[in-house]
């Protein structure tokens, strides 16, 4: 009789052993991806903070706090291949990777000179709308005498995060779109050698 109840007890300890095992080695659930309006939420919070500590930041300080979020925030590769247009197919592998590194750095650098102070402005998020191939986060900055200024992003879920791929300001003016006009006239005149080096002095300018 004892030795069916040690045999039992036994049985117990290991199948409470097994049982916690399966516990601590479970995989955890995965966390959450922030959705399309957290990714432009929170870009907004680092854009806001860096206008209100502009000054004593710089235009080489403002830089450094803001691309490692640029370059995060948006789909840079994405961005630059449709600003490049066709040409884009026609590049090796290492002058695409320093195109979309040359565009990076000049998106940043443009951040850090357009919002280079602070006067009460505020950002709000409006919504979001479904589109073709994303999300739509409607938004607006509010000028410090009050105007709105409509600014609308494009995000697409990339399989690992949503990223920006394209913003419209005011009359849905499209970014991609002014500087695929822009990159055009570069890359006829002096091609995508001519374009990188023009955007990585315009980004070294911008920062002063």
């Amino acid at each position: 009789m004892l030795r069916r109840q040690l045999s039992w007890s036994r049985r117990a300890v290991a199948f409470w052993l097994l049982c916690t095992g399966c516990l601590l080695f479970a995989s955890p659930s995965p966390a959450t991806s922030p959705g399309p309006t957290d990714v432009v939420q929170r870009f907004y919070g680092v854009l806001l903070d860096v206008m209100q500590h502009a000054a004593s930041l710089g235009a080489k300080g403002r830089y450094q706090r803001l691309e490692p979020v640029v370059l995060s925030t948006y789909d840079i590769p994405f961005m630059a291949r449709l600003s490049i247009g066709p040409t884009w197919y026609r590049l090796t592998p290492e002058q695409k990777r320093r195109a979309a590194a040359a565009y990076g750095r000049y998106a940043a650098a443009v951040y850090a000179t357009e919002f280079d102070t602070y006067a009460g402005q505020k950002f709000q998020i409006l919504g979001e709308q479904k589109i073709t191939h994303g999300i739509l986060v409607r938004t607006q900055i509010i000028k410090a005498d009050g105007e709105p200024v409509s600014i609308n992003y494009f995000l697409h879920d990339n399989d690992t995060a949503w990223q920006i791929r394209d913003v419209y300001v005011g009359d849905a003016i499209s970014q991609l779109a002014t500087r695929r006009s822009e990159f055009a006239a570069i890359l006829r005149s002096s091609g995508i050698d001519g374009l990188i080096a023009s955007l990585n002095k315009k980004a070294d300018d911008l920062q002063g």
